[in-house]
């Protein structure tokens, strides 16, 4: 991932001790570099100690910050003393940002209270927060009220901004790919095309006809095909797998690269059952599971709503996200259910060492289908046991009825519990999981959940909630 880049705003007052601000924008500016966080801010050439209280010090960082809008994808306001509440908040509207921000106060010292190095940042905050709300401006806050920049808990807060700051300006103005039609009996995936381009998300659809057509056209001898196909051999156990299947997928992902390069497209949902087993012969699970190790995720059963909580997940963690299946209760615990695909889950989440020498990951066909197209048409699924850790999981949903986008999110646990099954698997424990069940149920949301083996959840409410302007329901 590259860099994320901040605007900073050292917020000032004069009636307050200002060497504060020189400190204070130093230690502030160490923390960011050490996060490996690019800066955008002015100097004390610019202004008094690069801090931001008078009407032309709000211009100056205003228009600084107009400058490398395209660059900065939040901003951080910092308060080493009272700060001016209304400079912050001009800076944010003549700069016509409109990106996540995040408010960060000193704490005072017990035994430093005297004028000349009172901070009276916890006041000032509050000031700043009315100020920014009554213009309009969305902000994030600290887990504290004030908190030290060296501290570990601001990093844990500027980790989780900055994730923020991904998703929100990942999916603002984000190219997804539909590959083929919603197949019929998937009416659960239906999604709006018209409330995803309002909140800035295009979908770009391409029928099978097309990619099966072009795929045709390419021959086992052409290098983009040979690439492809020792890109799979690299990639997953290829030992079961016929040379022809290999070759269909290498034709096959071959096409669809291209079709998302040109149309610089960032995640893509796949029509499968069945037309591509009955009409080309192999099942997409492997190219998938490919793009979605690579970040740039993919979806089954054209599910791009579900496509959108991987994409929000993948931008706020770094790490691929996988589309599951809601699937089986696991015995009597109330807490525990079976997630389950068929699958193109990314080899990043599939468990390195397996329980059992079955539940490693490989290339095989998929069973349940096989009996009804011909098991020769149904290589690619990548099967094995997910990893032991952590996660996320985010379903994302329109409601064409209220005009809104919806989602629901939370952390759980994949665990070790035994389980004798086929295809991407794992049982997931999640703390009141039965309520989680009557929310998605009573809701009528899809069947389909994203994962993501990393603990998100704060950073993508956050995003999808306050900056998006979805309507998230965080299960806690």
């Amino acid at each position: 991932m590259k860099p994320t880049t901040l605007g900073l705003i050292v917020g000032n007052r004069g009636f307050f001790p200002a060497h504060l601000c020189e400190s204070g924008r130093q230690t502030v500016l160490k923390a960011l570099a050490e996060e490996g966080i690019n800066v955008i801010a002015l100097g004390p050439e610019d202004t008094k100690f690069g801090s931001v209280e008078s009407v032309s010090d709000a211009e100056k960082c205003a228009a600084l910050f107009k400058r490398h809008a395209d660059e900065i994808s939040g901003v951080l306001v910092t308060l080493p003393n009272f700060g001016d509440e209304r400079a912050v908040a001009n800076v944010m509207r003549w700069s016509g940002l409109d990106v996540p921000v995040l408010i960060q106060a000193f704490p005072d010292a017990a035994g430093q209270m005297t004028v000349a190095d009172r901070r009276d940042s916890f006041c000032g905050k509050m000031s700043v927060c009315n100020n920014l709300r009554q213009y309009g401006i969305k902000y994030s806050l600290t887990t504290l009220h004030t908190v030290d920049p060296t501290s570990a808990g601001f990093r844990v807060d500027l980790r989780s901004f900055v994730a923020t700051c991904r998703v929100v300006r990942g999916l603002r103005g984000a190219r997804v790919g539909v590959i083929g039609a919603r197949p019929a009996a998937f009416i659960t995936v239906r999604y709006s095309e018209k409330l995803l381009e309002r909140a800035g998300i295009s979908v770009e659809s391409v029928d099978l006809s097309e990619i099966f057509g072009r795929a045709h056209k390419l021959t086992e001898t052409d290098p983009k095909v040979k690439a492809k196909v020792e890109q799979i051999r690299a990639y997953v156990s290829v030992k079961d797998t016929p040379v022809a299947a290999l070759n269909k997928m290498a034709r096959l992902g071959v096409v669809i690269d291209d079709w998302m390069a040109e149309n610089k497209l960032v995640a893509s949902a796949v029509q499968c059952w069945t037309s591509m087993e009955e009409f080309y012969g192999v099942v997409p699970c492997t190219l998938m599971s490919m793009m979605s190790n690579d970040l740039l995720p993919s979806a089954c059963e054209t599910d791009i709503a579900g496509l959108i909580g991987m994409c929000a997940m993948a931008l706020a963690s770094g790490k691929p996200s996988a589309l599951v299946d809601w699937n089986n209760n696991y015995g009597e615990d109330p807490d525990k259910c079976v997630v389950f695909h068929c699958s193109n889950l990314p080899k990043d989440v599939f468990a390195p060492a397996p329980i059992k020498p079955e539940d490693v990951m490989v290339m095989d066909y998929q069973a349940i289908i096989a009996g009804t197209v011909g098991k020769e048409n149904t290589f690619g699924t990548v099967v094995g046991r997910v990893k032991a850790e952590p996660f996320t999981y985010c379903r994302v949903s329109t409601d064409d009825y209220s005009g809104r986008i919806l989602a629901y999110l939370g952390e759980g646990e994949l665990t070790n519990d035994p389980l004798n099954t086929f295809g991407g698997f794992g049982v997931a424990r999640i703390p009141n999981l039965q309520g989680l069940l009557q929310h998605i149920c009573e809701q009528g949301y899809e069947h389909h959940t994203a994962i993501n083996l990393s603990q998100v959840a704060g950073a993508v409410n956050e995003a999808l909630g306050k900056y998006m302007g979805w309507s998230v329901y965080w299960h806690r």
